[in-house]
């Protein structure tokens, strides 16, 4: 393969709480504390720069250590490079702790965040600690204005509609030389959001999107209330994007599963549908090619 072409990895799959989820034993749950092999990590990218023999990540988790060493045991030579964060949600970013003096003890290692986000980390602690002990250096990511990360690497952020309590919310176009990918693992309705998500599907090779819930019914019986939780439920997003991957325009894979979703159960009917219908289940390992 040539060295040039960017390789994006899925280093994790799963909602904020991981799949299992912290004491509870849900028939997912269950399932994967039995069988390690059906455990899922929190979403999270891996983008590798072969020639450079480094690499970025693209949200950090709190299964940091786990998603390092699925890069690790194949590329240890390779230089984590930065990291790039959507926002302030415990899956996404909790992961830098790994980064201080206690255990990493990295040298201004670049981080990659909006300016809420920034403020957040700079301002409160222990994360200003890693800004005052110059583990990290915090580089801005500004919506919609791309940043040429290395010549054939370019991150465009995209601000999209979530719970943005401490931070804003970014999903990402990653465009290499050959193809394009859109991650997006969080928002609350696609409708709520002021830019066109089947536009962008078109224009893009695969799309990883927001899976949180697979329908409505879902949340009924979770007893949660859908405002206190917002997201795009699976069926609605499917009927969104079918004409675009009945046109073979790009690849939709769903991630960011939370641990009820019956999309998790191989054996479910809602999981048969899916790929029926052409769609995507993203698992941790797969590789991309840009």
């Amino acid at each position: 393969m040539d060295k040039s072409i960017i390789t994006v990895k899925i280093l994790g799959t799963a909602q904020d709480g991981g799949i299992p989820q912290a004491n509870c034993f849900c028939n997912n749950c269950t399932e994967a504390i039995n069988n390690p092999s059906k455990k899922r990590f929190a979403s999270s990218l891996g983008i590798l720069l072969p020639d450079l023999k480094k690499w970025y990540m693209l949200d950090a988790t709190p299964d940091f250590k786990d998603q390092l060493l699925l890069i690790n045991k194949d590329h240890q030579a390779f230089k984590l490079d930065g990291i790039i964060l959507s926002h302030a949600h415990i899956g996404h970013y909790t992961g830098l702790m790994f980064l201080g003096k206690e255990a990493m003890a990295t040298n201004e290692l670049d981080i990659f965040a909006g300016n809420k986000m920034k403020n957040m980390l700079t301002k409160h602690f222990p994360w200003k600690q890693l800004v005052d002990l110059n583990n990290i250096n915090i580089k801005d990511l500004i919506a919609d204005h791309p940043i040429k990360l290395e010549s054939n690497l370019t991150i465009t952020p995209l601000e999209v509609p979530h719970r943005n309590e401490y931070s804003e919310t970014f999903g990402f176009v990653i465009s290499g030389l050959n193809k394009k990918i859109l991650y997006i693992p969080d928002i609350d309705k696609w409708e709520e959001w002021d830019c066109n998500l089947v536009d962008i599907a078109s224009k893009v090779d695969y799309c990883f999107i927001d899976a949180t819930f697979y329908s409505e019914e879902e949340l009924k019986q979770l007893g949660r209330n859908f405002k206190d939780i917002p997201h795009p439920y699976i069926t609605d997003s499917m009927d969104l994007l079918q004409k675009v991957v009945d046109r073979n325009k790009c690849e939709v894979y769903f991630l960011h599963f939370n641990h009820t979703n019956p999309i998790l159960n191989s054996g479910s009917a809602e999981r048969t549908a899916l790929k029926n219908r052409g769609f995507k289940i993203a698992e941790e390992g797969m590789e991309f090619h840009l």
